[in-house]
């Protein structure tokens, strides 16, 4: 049998710190995103969602001159574009019917 050496102690984590001190958003603080972050999470161009904020064509907040979108923001914006179903769609014929 091998005579192994102690293992070193780990110590315990630190005790939490409050969210103010280092910069970590908690899950009862509001969150803004940029304009990059909210168009990354939307998946669609920056440049769409910086033109219509502009425009004041969708839910945003100006932060001074920056802007940035809450989370609301964000859904209020899927629930405006989102499209009730139509139905069946009907197929088209790619090719015009055969002269009889």
């Amino acid at each position: 049998m091998r005579d192994n050496p102690p293992r070193p102690r780990r110590r315990p984590p630190p005790p939490p710190t409050p969210a103010h001190t280092t910069g970590h958003h908690d899950e009862q603080e509001p969150r803004l995103y940029t304009p990059a972050e909210a168009a990354a999470l939307l998946r669609i161009p920056e440049s769409w969602l910086r033109r219509h904020a502009g425009r004041r064509q969708i839910p945003c907040t100006f932060l001074g001159k920056h802007l940035r979108f809450s989370a609301a923001d964000l859904a209020a914006l899927i629930a405006a574009s989102a499209e009730p179903a139509t139905g069946r769609r009907t197929h088209r014929r790619r090719y015009p019917p055969a002269p009889t």
